[in-house]
């Protein structure tokens, strides 16, 4: 398999992924859009997944996220994933595709909140993100809860990290009236802390949950 995304790897794209900030040490320059293309011809495959994420190659871990089952994730797969990002692409891509769906979303959720190592932290976040987009039956009150952990956790500085912490409070708050309306509340009170990352991650939410556009879709 990383044969065939070899092949498909081209050093402009590499050059290209090292501009958006994402680590090319092990990466062979193959974008998602090809990625995906490449996994509609594989079987959803836990053992497939394994093997694709012990290869270390970042196409090669992203697939891995792609063509995993959900119902066969355990908590202890997630914690060792979860330590070995080393991108904020794969550390997406890994909650978008995968982490999101397993049983044990929300409490990952809820402990990687706290925790200091970068990745794992925004793998937190972005876990919220993915839910509040794609978790349809979810109850208000999950989110509801995870705004007082996005609150918490505003003054992060570290880009990365203040980014996937925006990224969980404005899409929580394009859930849903209700959450629209605590998460622009959240939004206010994050922008009233005496911190700059706080500061930022109220004026980026607020300028898309107010916006327009976003209230149209909600009403």
């Amino acid at each position: 398999m990383v044969a065939r995304l070899r092949a498909l790897g081209t050093e402009r794209d590499r050059a290209g992924m090292a501009r958006f900030g994402i680590n090319v040490d092990n990466a062979l320059g193959v974008g998602v859009t090809a990625l995906r293309r490449l996994a509609r011809g594989l079987p959803r495959d836990h053992g497939l997944a394994a093997d694709l994420w012990n290869t270390g190659v970042h196409e090669a871990r992203i697939l891995a996220s792609i063509v995993d089952q959900p119902d066969r994730v355990t908590a202890e797969q997630m914690d060792r994933w979860a330590r070995e990002f080393d991108s904020w692409d794969l550390c997406d891509q890994c909650c978008q595709n995968l982490f999101w769906r397993t049983p044990f979303a929300d409490r990952k959720a809820r402990m990687w909140a706290g925790r200091r190592a970068e990745f794992v932290k925004r793998a937190a976040f972005a876990i919220m993100a993915s839910s509040a987009v794609k978790y349809r039956d979810a109850p208000d009150d999950r989110f509801l809860s995870y705004l007082e952990l996005v609150e918490r956790e505003a003054t992060d500085p570290r880009n990365s990290v203040r980014k996937a912490v925006s990224w969980a409070l404005r899409q929580i708050g394009k859930r849903n009236r209700r959450l629209h309306r605590a998460a622009i509340a959240a939004a206010r009170r994050i922008g009233r802390i005496d911190d700059r990352a706080a500061r930022w991650v109220s004026g980026d939410a607020l300028r898309e949950l107010k916006d327009p556009r976003t209230i149209e879709r909600l009403a």
